[in-house]
């Protein structure tokens, strides 16, 4: 019986075919996570962050409802998460802004940034260069409105805005909303124990 020798080491052209094309895809995925400003990916974390602001719009434009719902004297406390939007790199990636913001806006009927199609007033989660305000309507835009029941006709000099950077903004923010008939209208943010208040003043 004759002797049969395997050759050690050998390695068929289809292993390397198979190998070079998982290699392919390894290098095209790497690059995909890497939120070139190009890629589909900055597409897919754009809308991410836009679900994440919707998210947080409706979390105080819930408060605010139900503030206005319950009547002068009542005060509601709750809890806006956020992540994605704490991460300058990923909002320069999604959107394109060299000096980005989170900015946090309570919009009357009567403010510049009033979006088209809302009745009531607003609450707005945004992302936007430092020097230039957010866009909320429009193929380009880079935040996202809710509209309360609580019509607020006037406008502050100021806006209500509350503009964070994003290693400012907290994981967990408190947001506390009442009507208060003694106060204005108005929305500001504590750093310090990362809260923002609200006053709503139905007539005012």
């Amino acid at each position: 019986m004759g002797l049969v020798f395997k050759r050690r080491g050998q390695i068929s052209l289809e292993f390397m075919l198979v190998f070079s094309i998982m290699l392919i895809m390894l290098l095209y995925s790497v690059k995909n996570v890497g939120f070139d400003s190009n890629s589909p990916s900055s597409g897919t974390l754009a809308i991410q962050m836009a679900l994440e602001e919707k998210s947080v719009a409706n979390v105080i434009a819930g408060a605010i409802d139900q503030v206005y719902a319950q009547g002068p004297g009542s005060k509601v406390t709750v809890y806006a998460h956020f992540n994605l939007l704490r991460n300058s790199k990923y909002i320069t990636s999604a959107f394109n802004v060299t000096s980005p913001q989170v900015q946090l806006l309570f919009l009357g009927t009567n403010d510049p940034l009033f979006p088209a199609g809302a009745e009531n007033s607003v609450v707005a989660v945004a992302v936007a260069n430092s020097t230039v305000g957010p866009v909320l309507t429009g193929s380009n835009r880079t935040g996202v409105w809710v509209q309360t029941y609580f019509l607020y006709n006037a406008t502050s000099p100021t806006g209500f805005v509350v503009a964070l950077n994003p290693a400012d903004v907290p994981g967990t923010m408190k947001v506390v909303v009442e009507w208060n008939p003694a106060k204005p209208v108005l929305m500001v943010y504590n750093s310090t124990s990362e809260t923002l208040y609200i006053n709503i003043k139905p007539g005012a």
